[in-house]
């Protein structure tokens, strides 16, 4: 499949152009990117037509400084393009950011063209780079009412990889982590995995915005679940080299490799003049 991407500079958007080429899809993104090389040919903003020509999918990703015209821009060309299948990502949000999620997934709609709409939870590459940016702070306040429910933007990536592998849905998916976390649970444990100690106060984070993720607004239920997570995806375990692997294998002969015999057979490294000692 020929699929096109907007938003593939983005945190879900790094780790779905990947997961799309190794799945055999040839990948065009739109916006602002490198013009060589890498997994995906870009396109500028202004050439959406060019981009979406010849094009199976299209897959709209959040974008952190999003563009509600470029947006209807791209669901203009497509339905021009006639492409069959309209894929729109959606972060979590709250108060006048779900407002405009929601004007734009109307679009989606309304656009006549096979769509799918997918909600996912916070995703740990972004709540890591949100902390950093909080922890140039000796005080680190948090609010332990509020719930989070990170999610690895790779099983993102997969998920919306096998939907774009079938036909449109026509309905509003969600894909969340594997639980659900307190402020402090996400602030202790980010704080533990990087080494670094901070000042926390409990406090009540105010607003409207505030209000609905407290209420539970932003957490996915009776949906598929990552698997990876906070604690997990903060510290992976090692991956052991080739290198290491064959260096710390028993050779054929050792005595690791040989089985458990009779006490008084000769067993050890093929050598017929040796024999265990036994206790008289």
């Amino acid at each position: 499949m020929r699929i096109l991407m907007s938003g593939a500079g983005g945190a879900l958007g790094r780790a779905t152009v990947p997961a799309l080429v190794k799945a055999g899809h040839e990948v065009r993104a739109l916006g602002r990117g490198p013009r060589e090389g890498g997994d995906s040919r870009w396109f500028p903003g202004e050439r959406v037509k060019d981009a979406v020509r010849g094009c199976d999918a299209v897959l709209l990703l959040p974008e952190r400084r999003a563009d509600p015209a470029a947006a209807r821009a791209l669901v203009a060309a497509a339905c021009g393009a006639g492409v069959p299948h309209l894929l729109r990502v959606a972060a979590p949000a709250t108060g006048r950011e779900r407002r405009r999620r929601e004007d734009a997934e109307r679009v989606v709609r309304s656009s006549g063209l096979g769509w799918t709409l997918v909600r996912h939870s916070h995703l740990h590459q972004s709540l890591d780079l949100l902390l950093r940016q909080w922890a140039a702070s000796p005080v680190l306040p948090v609010d332990p009412s509020l719930p989070w429910q990170p999610v690895d933007a790779r099983e993102v990536a997969g998920y919306l990889t096998g939907l774009l592998a079938g036909e449109p849905r026509r309905a509003a998916l969600a894909y969340g982590g594997p639980e659900v976390l307190s402020t402090s649970e996400l602030v202790r444990t980010w704080l533990r995995a990087r080494g670094l100690r901070r000042l926390c106060p409990r406090v009540r984070y105010p607003g409207k915005a505030a209000a609905e993720q407290r209420a539970g607004w932003l957490m996915v239920r009776n949906a598929p679940l990552g698997t990876l997570g906070w604690r997990e995806w903060l510290t992976p375990a090692a991956e052991l080299s080739d290198d290491f692997a064959e260096e710390h294998t028993a050779s054929p002969t050792s005595p690791a490799n040989q089985p458990e015999r009779d006490p008084d057979v000769r067993v050890y490294g093929g050598d017929e003049g040796y024999q265990r000692q036994t206790r008289a």
